[in-house]
């Protein structure tokens, strides 16, 4: 077994191998302080250190954080601003420990929104640990789960138009071939912080038969004794499917 899963009381082969995370609570974490929202994106960023560390540790294939939404560009330019240099501050400061810990960075949304800086310093960190297969860390940046079901829809119609495939050919499988997921399993746990119970256009197909776990706790708070007590919490549930057990 795994050294660090040892001590966790977790059952490894009870794991999820794809967790996905609503990562909320920010804005609110600053302003509970005082402080300027800014500083609860800082802190944040650390929150994600620690989850990235501890995933990697227990052995989870598959990260996704929803970092930075399609929405989240109508919040004030300032702040777009500021979230776009801690992204890069980010990418740049953890390309080693993602060398180091065998991590694949993967990105996910309309990228090429992104500036041109963040998208140099995104490529960069991709295309430097694009051989590790420790663990995917997978970045959803300006996401949008309708966004990515539309460009799926339209992708399968441009083979439709161009006689590769028919209508009759689409199923389940072959969306989900056009998605940006589509190397990946579906999430089989869903977290969402700050106690907001919606699902705020993410992942909407991925997410289907996903366990769900909102937590009241701020984003910044989070903490690795909380992940792991989600995680067995997890473990406790029952996956139907829709069947009978």
């Amino acid at each position: 077994m795994n050294s660090n899963l040892a001590n966790t009381g977790l059952e490894p082969e009870k794991l999820p191998s794809h967790i996905a995370v609503i990562m909320d609570g920010n804005g609110r974490w600053a302003q509970k302080r005082f402080l300027n929202r800014i500083k609860g994106h800082e802190k944040g960023a650390d929150t994600v250190r620690m989850v990235v560390r501890t995933c990697r540790e227990i052995g989870i294939q598959f990260l996704t954080l929803y970092a930075f939404s399609t929405e989240n560009w109508e919040r004030p330019k300032a702040e777009i601003t500021a979230l776009m240099t801690l992204l890069k501050r980010f990418l740049a400061d953890e390309k080693q420990e993602m060398l180091e810990n065998n991590i694949r960075l993967n990105a996910i949304g309309q990228t090429d929104r992104l500036s041109a800086e963040v998208q140099q310093a995104l490529g960069d960190t991709m295309n430097a640990t694009a051989s590790n297969n420790g663990m995917c860390l997978n970045l959803a940046l300006s996401y949008g789960g309708r966004a990515e079901i539309v460009e799926a829809v339209k992708k399968i119609g441009a083979r439709i138009k161009n006689g590769e495939i028919d209508a009759e050919s689409i199923t389940p499988e072959l969306i989900t071939q056009h998605l940006y997921t589509a190397e990946m399993p579906d999430p089989e746990l869903l977290i969402r912080t700050s106690g907001e119970f919606r699902i705020s256009n993410f992942l909407l197909w991925q997410i289907a038969y996903s366990e769900i776990h909102v937590t009241p706790t701020l984003w910044p708070d989070m903490t690795r004794e909380e992940l792991i007590g989600i995680l067995k919490d997890y473990q406790q549930r029952e996956r139907r499917f829709g069947r009978v057990t």
